[in-house]
């Protein structure tokens, strides 16, 4: 008998998945386990293998189709079968929920909102602007220095279509350098790229943590050279590259381990007071952004770290992280110093009650032992949730963090690396 196969929640934030690609069809046998086709989530684009067994009769959603969670993505059966009984039903229940009076619920979860397929940004050209219509002048009428009426009769350029920028909008030289070729009629173009699943995702988590949980934030400023020092060292004997964003996330994990109301989060009638610790890396990709988890942090070498860390990097570049690869932040790191951003703020990534920016490592002038010298330092910004996080309870953590940083022999036992 015909079974119908349903677009499988692949993540707990997808409400609908887009078929990448089908990897079977129309007539093709189906055996439980073969992968059916590729899903691309709000996050990743992830394979999706067949519970059921029999041939394809049915595919529900063409290559590149989107369709929400639990709608008929395929129907398998017997060769032969005839499908458009179960498809004719399958709609009629659709129906008969939706006209179904529902029952009123405490809780209720907001969709994330239908965003277009990812497809290549089109560019849209608008009418030409209409201009005052003005009969061509000659160079002589216009405001012009000597030198810029003599360049634009050489260059063949009109002077009505430049604006000066000398005194009293006198056009000079410069002005004429810089020309680069308008004309009365210039045609306003732009252009549009849908909206992708994950940038959906992202736009509706954040804006709620930044509406829902009241922000506040404080910056220390890190003396780096000492850590610096450490991760030369530490590089000559480790088996993977150590990174100062590797280091950060040791050093964070050893400072919530001290400070477990950083490691917390708001749970409406409650605050969950974490005692494992799991730390968010923010990373950069194509369309948003992902943040994989590093399980139990504080007991973990820093080479491995560094390998998790560098792993989820090149998954998550290729789109292959899974569901399980981002769950379970109980706090985040957001490292933007590689891109020589000195200094920002971070929005809380739910259902953390802090993350740490991480600007990068500047050198200047800085007194030591009563004399300037040069020094290279790193400032770093928590944003805190002021529900649950107080700011003498994050200015200790950051105290501890710095003093970690700043001393990087204390989490560089031999068991460290």
């Amino acid at each position: 008998m015909a079974e119908i196969v349903t677009m499988p929640r692949l993540s707990d934030t997808m409400t609908e998945g887009v078929v990448a690609k089908w990897h079977k069809q129309v007539g093709d046998a189906v055996s439980e386990g073969d992968l059916l086709a590729e899903i691309e989530t709000d996050k990743a684009t992830m394979e999706f293998e067949s519970f059921q067994e029999g041939v394809l009769l049915h595919i529900g959603v063409d290559e590149g189709g989107k369709a929400p969670v639990d709608s008929i993505l395929a129907i398998l059966g017997e060769k032969g079968e005839d499908v458009k009984a179960i498809l004719k039903e399958h709609e009629k229940n659709a129906e008969k929920e939706e006209s179904a009076p529902k029952e009123e619920k405490k809780e209720v979860k907001k969709e994330v909102p239908k965003t277009a397929t990812p497809s290549s940004p089109k560019t849209v050209e608008s009418k030409p602007v209409a201009t005052t219509t003005i009969a061509t002048p000659t160079n002589g009428d216009v405001k012009a220095s000597p030198l810029a009426k003599k360049l634009a009769e050489e260059r063949n350029i009109n002077l009505s279509f430049i604006m000066g920028t000398g005194d009293g909008g006198r056009i000079v030289k410069r002005d004429i350098d810089n020309y680069s070729g308008g004309t009365a009629h210039a045609v306003e173009r732009y252009t549009e790229a849908p909206v992708s699943q994950m940038r959906g995702v992202i736009a509706q988590r954040l804006g709620e943590s930044k509406f829902s949980a009241p922000h506040f934030y404080l910056t220390v400023e890190i003396d780096m050279d000492n850590a610096i020092d450490a991760r030369q060292a530490i590089n000559g004997v480790s088996p993977v590259k150590v990174s100062f964003n590797d280091m950060i996330v040791k050093a964070t994990s050893m400072s919530l381990r001290q400070h477990p109301e950083i490691n917390s989060s708001w749970q409406g009638d409650t605050i969950r007071y974490n005692e494992h610790i799991h730390i968010g890396v923010a990373m950069a990709v194509e369309d948003g952004l992902l943040v994989p988890v590093v399980r139990f942090a504080d007991t973990k070498r820093l080479s491995q770290i560094a390998a998790e860390v560098k792993d989820y990097g090149a998954r998550a570049k290729a789109k292959k992280l899974q569901p399980e690869d981002w769950q379970g932040n109980t706090f985040t790191i957001s490292n933007l110093g590689m891109f020589n951003i000195e200094e920002f703020t971070a929005i809380i990534n739910p259902p953390d009650a802090c993350i740490l920016a991480i600007g990068g490592i500047i050198e200047k002038p800085v007194v030591k032992n009563g004399q300037i010298v040069v020094g290279k330092t790193m400032k770093v910004t928590l944003s805190c949730d002021h529900r649950v996080v107080d700011g003498v309870v994050g200015s200790k953590f950051l105290a501890t963090l710095k003093n970690y940083l700043e001393n990087p022999v204390l989490f560089m036992g031999s068991q460290s690396i």
